[in-house]
């Protein structure tokens, strides 16, 4: 199967894996994205960070390269790599000069199909996942939103992708391979390439690397309603972390951009609302910011304020006030910052292959095809003050998620105050 939109092109191969691919011919460069759905909602329930776990150990030699070589290769190639794990996804990126797209691309051939796993590295994996892990328990505005997400969506979605310590001290290599041959399969693998490239040359290489590998069945995924409400998490400290969740749409919807912008116009800049409203008018805050997160066929906005003990309730107070005053209207001036801010964006993201290889990636996944960045400037051109506040009235924030962590409980606008 073979399509061409405008200077997007993808091939899907007969195992099911797709490529998908973006020419920059002005850049001399290359990058590629895989994404194997082998994430963290396929974590056994008892093994919570396997996924993770795996990435890590698949990174530790494959094919004829022991973990050394691995690392020298990629070196030799000039590869600037990055690796992640998202609930849905295991990801692997990297991006070289473009006469060395080839031979980078068939080393991570090699670990999506060939990982060595070794057991005598199986500590050493362990100890890169607990030293992340003691770093997100010792950051409380880290594990405030992680504590959000798992509370805010449903079962396994909002798992922490860290994992659980007992979780990780237990995994052996056995788990870890099972989890790899549940998990890493062509069907439902995105690769996306971005930057200078032959199309036809590369549609070819990618069938020679992965062409025979075999397909897997798809993993089912049992979920569990969220729990929601307010928690409080007891933290010895003089400043209290809050996180804000509620329902929003996903990236699929065809009212995301209006979503995307309502959320531009509380965060994402010194000029937004919740930067002027709560920390430099009332001085209630040293940090606050909002995002809007998607998942497959959910999303949410995630807040965060960051403040002292004796203002956390105030600050709590004034930020939901914020996120209920959208639904009130949206002014003009605020959407043209809107706008240029994320043309700005756009404009560095033209420039830059790692950026348009994700790009790729992530909108195949969600939307079974990939925007063109002038697709993308039409949507941004269309948002206005009456779309946005259209928007905002008929999907007001509510059924607020709320988690603090700090020394004192606070009150929730339902009531609740979290003991």
């Amino acid at each position: 199967m073979f399509e061409v939109t405008n200077s997007i092109v993808s091939h899907t191969y007969a195992n099911g894996l797709t490529l998908v691919a973006e020419p920059m011919a002005w850049l001399r460069s290359a990058a590629f994205t895989f994404l194997t759905p082998a994430g963290g909602v396929y974590d056994p329930t008892d093994r919570a960070g396997l996924s993770g776990f795996t990435c890590e150990m698949a990174l530790r030699g494959a094919g004829s390269r022991d973990s050394r070589q691995f690392i020298l290769d990629l070196d030799n190639l000039g590869v600037e790599r990055s690796e992640s794990v998202s609930s849905s996804h295991a990801g692997y990126s990297g991006a070289t000069v473009s006469e060395n797209l080839a031979p980078a691309l068939a080393i991570y051939a090699d670990v999506l199909r060939r990982p060595h796993l070794p057991e005598d590295q199986i500590e050493a994996g362990r100890l890169a996942m607990l030293q992340e892990l003691r770093a997100v328990e010792d950051e409380p505005s880290q594990k405030v939103m992680i504590e959000l997400r798992r509370r805010h969506y449903p079962w396994p979605w909002g798992r922490p992708l860290q994992g659980e310590r007992e979780a990780i001290e237990a995994t052996g290599i056995d788990d870890v391979r099972r989890q790899f041959h549940r998990c890493y399969r062509p069907n439902g693998t995105i690769l996306g390439v971005a930057g200078r490239f032959e199309w036809p040359r590369l549609v070819d290489w990618v069938g020679q690397l992965f062409g025979d590998w075999t397909p897997g069945p798809e993993l089912p995924v049992e979920e569990m309603p969220a729990p929601g409400g307010y928690l409080h998490l007891p933290y010895d400290s003089q400043q209290t972390q809050i996180g804000i969740g509620y329902d929003s749409v996903p990236y699929c919807d065809a009212d995301y951009f209006q979503a995307w912008g309502a959320v531009g116009v509380l965060s994402g800049g010194m000029s937004a609302r919740l930067f002027t409203e709560v920390r430099e008018r009332r001085g209630l805050c040293y940090s606050v910011y909002a995002v809007q997160h998607t998942l497959l066929r959910r999303g949410a906005v995630f807040c965060y304020a960051g403040t002292g003990a004796d203002r956390a309730q105030q600050t709590l107070d004034v930020t939901i006030g914020e996120l209920l005053r959208l639904s009130k209207g949206i002014e003009e001036h605020e959407i043209d910052r809107l706008k240029a801010r994320i043309k700005s964006a756009l404009v560095m993201q033209q420039e830059s292959s790692v950026s348009r290889s994700a790009s790729l990636c992530r909108d195949w996944y969600y939307l079974g095809r990939a925007r063109t960045l002038d697709e993308m400037g039409r949507l941004i051109d269309g948002l206005s003050g009456q779309s946005i506040s259209r928007y905002a009235a008929e999907h007001p924030p509510k059924r607020f998620t709320v988690v603090t962590v700090g020394g004192q409980p606070l009150q929730t606008p339902d009531g609740s105050d979290g003991r």
